[in-house]
Formats: structure tokens, C-alpha cells, sequence
């Protein structure tokens, strides 16, 4: 164990300060809760932000909805900080701009609607001139849109009476005669919308010129409500509606984790790619109507799909994995001939304690054959034992056993070189002699 610890104490000191460096550099891993900013309560906005906090809650990000007024409110939220996402309908950023936000894309139509008394004539936005009209609430995208409109064909703000009113809200007050026109934005499942459609007493405007206002402005489409989409049985509408449609666009605190801006995009395809009244399968989500600059996540998403490792692992795996590449590879890189080097540095280390000795056996042989005295030769034998005796205690695993005995066998061999020597110079005294021994 101990050989194990200085084989390997430098190296894993070396890889320790190596991930601790490439820590300092990997992303930071995505919140576990966001707040989504979704519309009034009931709206096809926020339908949709429920759904994508389900998607976000069933891949471990904790979401919360929270209903607002509208798009420019929701949009002021996520430019404020007060909101990480939010449903922000096409058509505000020239107004209220764009810093500290990107888009995600389109995700669905949802078109303006004009209602209006049967009694009346309503051919065009001029026509809601001098009428009680519901435009929708202060901080509502219906509002800001509906200015915008309404200044195209010269209506002016003071020419018709604006109600603060919008959704459900509006749908009722038109029905129960408080008011003679309702402009409203509303995907076409919403319920008061059928209760409108249905109603003989309110009439749907078609905007024949919608392919114009779409001209105008680019973040608008032209859309066809096809009759009887509505409801067969009932025929509603009884012939085809021209409208013109914002669309709803997910909107992102610029700084949002582009893990959780993947996770929407999966969560807003899951939703939307299968089409509605409006819309064809597969066309939505898409980055073409967002008003919005796209984020970078985004637009690699629309790009290249998800990524290679969300396609194979579920999403924290995923992402950890995504995030730690700046630590992995340099690890790797350091790792990899670490580990083909731990062999053979290991076979040196232990056999370095076998061999090491062989420097003091060549000393012991060179002394051996120099010595000149009886004693000189006596003396190096006795150490020659004492390095026997050392060796015998060396401790190697079982596999370098070969080597220790062939050490060992050494030894006895230069010993026996060096008794052999004494015994020739005992000889060659001998026989220079008298003939007798002392």
C-alpha cells in the first residue's frame, strides 16, 4: 500500500489541481425553478404556459405560472427580471424593445377577432367608429395592437369609445348588449369563442384586406377560419373568415440556461407540431414570425435539432455531460498516458529496490579482487554476507520473486569468486614456503 501511495500520490495530486482548474470554467448547471409569465386566466396563453411547466416539472425544473395582463406585461416582466419566460405576442418589440431578451420561436396563431352587434354595419376598422368597443386592458398586446390597426385606417383614439375589456370578459358584455364591438385576441378552441360564433345576435368580421395589413407588417399573418371548422353540426361559421393573426412567441430572459431554453422548444414542439384550425402539422414552432431576436440556443436548436447527448440520455445526465466537456477532456488527456505509464513505472519502482543492491555487490566484487591481506579478503566476505542477509529481507510482490533470488544468487556467486581468490593466495603461500605450516 505504501508503494501504492508514492507510485501515485504525485499523479493524483496532478489530476486533483487539473479539475479543480477546469471546474472554474464549466458552465453552471441550469436553475431548478423558473417562473413563467402567461396571461389571464382561462387564455390560450395561459393553457400553453401550463403545459410547459409540466414538460419543465417532468424533467426536474420546478415551474410556476403566474397569470398577468398580458403580453406587454409579461414582456416587461422578463426584461425586468420578474419572469424567466413568458408568452409575448408578435408586434411589441418595436414598441417596447428588445433589451435583455431573445425569443424562442413561434409557437402558435392566435387571431384578432372583431365581434360586433348584428344591428350594426362593420365592414372594415373605420366602420367601429363612434361605437363602444371592448380593446382590452392596459398592458394587453390586443390593445397595443389594436392601436396599431386602428392608426393604419385613420381611426383616431378619441373617435370611438375604448372599454378596458378583453376575453371572456368582452365575449359577455357583447352578448349581454354593454357594448357594441369587441376586439379580442383568442386561439379559435377558446370556448367564448364558439359562444360568440354561435350567438345570432354577434356578427364576425372577415378582413378582407388582412393580406395587406400582413404586408404592412410582417410579424402579422393572413389566415383562413375555414367554415363549419369551428363546428359542423352547427356550421360555424356559416362561410369562410378572413383573419388577420399575431402569433404567440416564447420569450426568454437573455441569460436563461440554454438547457432550459431546449427544454421549452422540446416542450413547445410536444405542444404545437401537430397543427390546429389554423395551422398546418409541423409548422409551428418556428423561428420565421418571431419579432424577437432568436437566442444562440434557439437558433442552433431550429439548426441542428437536440443535441447529440439529449437524443441518448435523459436530460440532467445530458446536460451535466454537456456542461463538464471543458472538465472531461483535459482530465482525459491528462489521465489516459497517466494510466498507460502506471505499469511500467510500478515494474521500475519495485524492481529499483532489487537492483539498487547490485551497485554494493559490484563494489564488494571490485574490493574482493583488490584486496591484498587475508584480512582484506575476510572483511569483504563478511559484508558480502551482511548484503545476503539485507537482501533476504527485501519485500516484493510474487511476480518480481525471479528477480530477488537472481539477486541473491549473485551475491553468493561473487562470494564464492572472492573465497576461491583467498583460497589460491592460501596456496600460493603455501607453496612458497618451507614446506611447513604455522
Amino acid at each position: 500500500m505504501r508503494e501504492i501511495v508514492r507510485i501515485w500520490a504525485a499523479p493524483a495530486l496532478l489530476v486533483i489541481v487539473v479539475a479543480v482548474l477546469a471546474l472554474l470554467f464549466v458552465e453552471p448547471p441550469p436553475p431548478r425553478s423558473v417562473t413563467i409569465a402567461s396571461g389571464a386566466e382561462g387564455g390560450s396563453y395561459a393553457l400553453a404556459a401550463d403545459r410547459y411547466a409540466q414538460a419543465l416539472s417532468e424533467s426536474g425544473v420546478s415551474a410556476h405560472a403566474e397569470r398577468s395582463a398580458g403580453s406587454v406585461d409579461n414582456l416587461r416582466r422578463v426584461k425586468s427580471g420578474e419572469a424567466d419566460i413568458a408568452l409575448v405576442q408578435t408586434g411589441l418589440a418595436s414598441d417596447f424593445g428588445t433589451q435583455g431578451v431573445r425569443s424562442l420561436g413561434a409557437v402558435f396563431l392566435e387571431p384578432l377577432w372583431v365581434f360586433y352587434s348584428g344591428r350594426r354595419t362593420v365592414r372594415e376598422f373605420d366602420d367601429l367608429r363612434g361605437l363602444k368597443v371592448a380593446i382590452g386592458p392596459e398592458g394587453s398586446g390586443v390593445r397595443v395592437l389594436s392601436r396599431v390597426l386602428f392608426d393604419d385606417v385613420g381611426l383616431e383614439e378619441g373617435a370611438f369609445e375604448g372599454v378596458p375589456l378583453a376575453g371572456q370578459a368582452a365575449a359577455s358584455a357583447l352578448m349581454a348588449g354593454e357594448i357594441e364591438a369587441a376586439v379580442v385576441i383568442a386561439a379559435p378552441d377558446a370556448p367564448w369563442i364558439r359562444e360568440l360564433a354561435s350567438d345570432p345576435s354577434v356578427r364576425l368580421l372577415s378582413l378582407e384586406r388582412a393580406p395587406a395589413y400582413a404586408r404592412r407588417h410582417p410579424y402579422l399573418a393572413s389566415v383562413t377560419l375555414f367554415r363549419g371548422v369551428l363546428d359542423l353540426e352547427r356550421d360555424l361559421p356559416s362561410r369562410d373568415i378572413v383573419l388577420l393573426s399575431p402569433v404567440a412567441q416564447i420569450v426568454v430572459r437573455e441569460n436563461l440556461h440554454p438547457a432550459i431554453q431546449a427544454l421549452l422548444i422540446e416542450a413547445a414542439y410536444s405542444a404545437h407540431s401537430s397543427g390546429s384550425m389554423l395551422s398546418e402539422p409541423g409548422f409551428f414552432p418556428t423561428p420565421k414570425l418571431a419579432d424577437i431576436p432568436l437566442s444562440r440556443e434557439a437558433d442552433r436548436y431550429y439548426r441542428d435539432g437536440p443535441s447529440f447527448l439529449r437524443r441518448i440520455f435523459p436530460f440532467d445526465v445530458a446536460n451535466f455531460l454537456e456542461r463538464a466537456w471543458v472538465f472531461i477532456i483535459p482530465l482525459a488527456t491528462l489521465i489516459f498516458p497517466l494510466v498507460r505509464a502506471s505499469p511500467p513505472i510500478y515494474r521500475w519502482r519495485i524492481r529499483r529496490k532489487i537492483y539498487i543492491w547490485y551497485r554494493h555487490l559490484r563494489d564488494l566484487e571490485a574490493a574482493g579482487r583488490a584486496a591484498g591481506t587475508m584480512e582484506e579478503r575476510d572483511e569483504v566476505i563478511g559484508r558480502l554476507h551482511a548484503l545476503q542477509v539485507d537482501a533476504s529481507r527485501i519485500q516484493v510482490p510474487l511476480s518480481f520473486t525471479d528477480d530477488l533470488y537472481r539477486l541473491r544468487a549473485h551475491i553468493r556467486f561473487v562470494a564464492d569468486l572472492v573465497d576461491r581468490a583467498a583460497v589460491r593466495s592460501r596456496d600460493v603461500i603455501i607453496d612458497g614456503s618451507d614446506g611447513t605450516i604455522d
